[in-house]
């Protein structure tokens, strides 16, 4: 096992990996909140660590990655209510909130499934996680760290908010170096008349008329808070003291901040030793959000370049790095995979690489082994390519192979040299030429039913600035 080192967001500093339990690793990323459909930016957590446990395991780790879907929450609610101005008529009328974020979780599911990188270990879901969710609200209630108040007027059904009492923490704030005078949950005044100090945040949320679910609960019918349910879940699953948690930067505060909190001072320890942030993907200099409109839905960028462009794409920047989204910047993504691609048709398949070539593998596991530095990794890769090229001999591809399985491109076949996809599949050709139809039509269904065609007649479709290509694909 190399001594991997990961930068840590509470100390600032890089960390030696110890895992609390010899030989085995856990990893928490906090997943999508399922009101719509994902975008490039919330894919690029579930890349980083999901790669993240390959490098690992690859170490020799037994690792356990758990992502996890929160599908209660205020914005879910937002985006099922009616809107009367929307002009979608669907928006107009309005939907259950459960079977909207049930559809949009099945989406997720999908979406990341076309990665393909695999699933996590675990995915819970805040739905399922209401035992234990109430459970630890109790534990931090009946401890004096947090406090119901009476929600509503006389005459309406008892019910309770409950919230946090931030400065009962003397920690609060070290993980996000905030001073604690300059913070703002971001909750708006809805519940301020109700707190002791406007700093404390919800844990439960009593119902409200105009909310279609709810839960039975000591402090009536409500609905927990954000941040309690990925303190829920994640013990749950991987205990307390666990080693890795990750997520994205804007989850820092008040997300992640609070999630520290809530366990530091309900079990006397730490939730995870590693706080581990990925930077967010830019659109014109902004951060890629739903809020701003600035998106790029998941599903449509991988119809348009491809799954392993856009994987190699999510690793060209170090993670902690801001990564730029444009047409150049998956075009030259585009473009190192055919790369590879042509090298792997030069190369001697399925054995073992010359000895003497094994240094820039070992560096490119060094590079990861170094705060997962994948741009870093990805020279080293293609420093092998050159001087495999370089030597102009039969050089088998067994490094190379092993480097692309971490990167989750293992399924890469060779470009075929000379061959006429023409002669060979003229009906892959004919159907190549109805789905680029119907992309044109923007009849996505379509164009995806005939990609899976395609896909069954053993052809994969590269998309490239040049045009589509047929490329045979992995046995």
């Amino acid at each position: 096992m190399r001594d991997v080192q990961l930068h840590d967001t509470r100390s600032g500093e890089l960390l030696h990996l110890k895992p609390r339990d010899p030989g085995r690793v856990g990893i928490y990323a906090c997943g999508p909140t399922v009101y719509s459909r994902i975008h490039i930016g919330n894919a690029r957590p579930f890349v980083v660590f999901s790669l993240l446990k390959r490098f690992l395991e690859h170490e020799g780790y037994e690792t356990t990655l758990v992502i996890n879907v929160t599908d209660v929450n205020d914005k879910i609610y937002d985006a099922a209510r009616a809107d009367p101005a929307s002009e979608d008529p669907a928006r107009r009328a309005g939907r259950p909130s459960a079977e909207l974020a049930a559809e949009m979780t099945a989406l997720y599911v999908s979406d990341t499934d076309a990665l393909g990188l695999g699933r996590p270990d675990h995915e819970p879901l805040a739905s399922e996680t209401m035992d234990g969710i109430v459970a630890y609200i109790e534990d931090l209630v009946d401890s004096g760290h947090a406090y119901p108040v009476q929600y509503g007027g006389a005459g309406e059904a008892s019910r309770s908010d409950v919230f946090f009492r931030v400065r009962s923490d003397p920690e609060y704030g070290s993980l996000s170096h905030r001073r604690i005078e300059d913070m703002d949950q971001g909750e708006g005044v809805e519940g301020a008349d109700r707190k002791e100090d406007p700093l404390d945040f919800a844990l439960w949320k009593a119902h409200k008329q105009d909310e279609d679910q709810s839960w039975s609960s000591p402090w009536g019918e409500g609905r927990p808070g954000w941040h309690i349910e990925c303190s829920a879940m994640a013990e749950s699953l991987l205990g307390v003291g666990f080693d890795i948690h990750g997520g994205g930067s804007d989850l820092v505060f008040p997300h992640h901040e609070n999630e520290a909190a809530q366990t530091r001072v309900a079990r006397g320890e730490e939730l995870a030793q590693i706080w581990m942030h990925n930077g967010m993907i830019q659109f014109t200099g902004e951060k890629m959000a739903k809020s701003v409109g600035n998106i790029a839905l998941l599903h449509e960028v991988l119809e348009q370049y491809g799954r392993d462009a856009v994987v190699i794409y999510l690793l060209g920047g170090h993670y902690r790095q801001p990564l730029a989204f444009s047409a150049a910047e998956l075009g030259d993504a585009e473009r190192r995979i055919q790369r590879i691609r042509d090298a792997l048709r030069r190369l001697e398949a399925d054995t073992p690489s010359p000895p003497d070539m094994r240094s820039h593998a070992d560096a490119f596991f060094e590079a990861l082994a170094e705060d997962f530095n994948t741009p870093k990794a990805l020279a080293c890769l293609f420093e092998w390519i050159r001087e495999a090229n370089r030597r102009g001999e039969a050089v088998g591809d067994g490094d190379l192979r092993e480097m692309l399985a971490t990167f989750g491109l293992e399924r890469l076949q060779p470009l075929a040299a000379g061959g006429d996809v023409q002669a060979i599949d003229p009906q892959a050709v004919a159907l190549l030429a109805s789905r680029e139809e119907a992309r044109r039509e923007r009849d996505f269904e379509q164009a995806d039913r005939l990609r899976e065609e395609i896909a069954a007649r053993g052809w994969e479709i590269r998309d490239s600035a040049s045009g589509p290509e047929l490329i045979p694909l992995s046995r």
